[in-house]
């Protein structure tokens, strides 16, 4: 038996940039690992069939830990099935990133396991097909992302906490995409220009998200009083740095809704134990 992290994500902003024909969005967004963690157990057997508990009242068929296992089982080298126990800490419907994280830890640890002899480049390609947020868990580094999410340059970002809230609400991706004032033409930027001046990149989603659930509004005012709030991927989460003159014991105490102290990362613990 194995027992590792899968670890969640911040977007530090997200801009959509256009459309395309598909009516797939083109994105520019930043990833920032994040030390709140999922934990994930994997113990192989010999009944050829992938069993999951913790999984709650999601139906098996359409869990993204399932569906990664599945994946691979093509590429195994004998008949072996796994038991896999999930330990959720990431919240769910947050932006955080939790089930493609749960993927793609699931894609690599299996990788191993079930000496499937994967490459890192193919078990991303394969997580592409889970998701748009899986590859960036399965290379487990800080990433500029282009594309539809896909598009991923590798970069170095500094140390820093974040505090980071999770109203009681459950955002629907799909009801944001399909608002008529959602802003889809963002002017393209580059990470230099991040770099110079990060407090003019926001998220395109973030007025939406405040208008359409109060909750959303109600934690990012809350945080705006001692920092900058965002909102993380599509929510419900929003965030604020971490500054030296913040209390965060007050902060996280008084908050309207559950609250995290966080450390960003400078890659997922699971980068020793990938295929090169």
């Amino acid at each position: 038996m194995i027992r590792v992290p899968s670890p969640a994500k911040l977007n530090l902003f997200l801009h959509i940039t256009g459309r395309r024909e598909n009516g797939y969005h083109e994105l520019q967004s930043i990833f920032q690992l994040i030390d709140l963690y999922d934990w994930l157990e994997f113990e192989v057997n010999m009944t050829g069939k992938i069993h999951i508990e913790g999984l709650g009242n999601v139906q098996l068929e359409q869990n993204l830990i399932y569906k990664a296992a599945l994946l691979l089982k093509s590429h195994t080298k004998n008949s072996s099935g796994v038991q896999i126990k999930i330990e959720k800490n990431i919240p769910m419907g947050a932006g955080l990133g939790g089930g493609s994280s749960n993927a793609a830890t699931t894609l690599i640890i299996l990788n191993q396991l079930w000496d499937c002899g994967l490459t890192i480049e193919q078990l991303a390609e394969y997580g592409a097909h889970l998701g748009a947020d899986v590859p960036i868990f399965v290379y487990g580094h800080n990433a500029w992302a282009e594309g539809i999410g896909e598009q991923l340059s590798f970069i170095n970002l500094e140390p820093k906490q974040y505090i980071v809230l999770k109203p009681d609400c459950f955002i629907s991706t799909q009801l944001l995409f399909s608002q008529k004032t959602l802003t889809r033409n963002t002017k393209p930027t580059t990470f230099c220009a991040y770099q110079l001046k990060p407090s003019a990149f926001g998220n395109n989603f973030e007025p939406l998200a405040r208008s359409l659930y109060p909750e959303v509004d109600e934690a990012m005012r809350y945080l705006d009083q001692f920092g900058t709030a965002r909102l993380t991927g599509t929510g419900a989460c929003v965030f604020t740095e971490l500054t030296s003159d913040m209390k965060p014991d007050d902060i996280l105490k008084n908050a309207p809704c559950k609250a995290y102290l966080v450390h960003s990362l400078d890659e997922s613990p699971l980068c020793q134990l990938k295929v090169n």
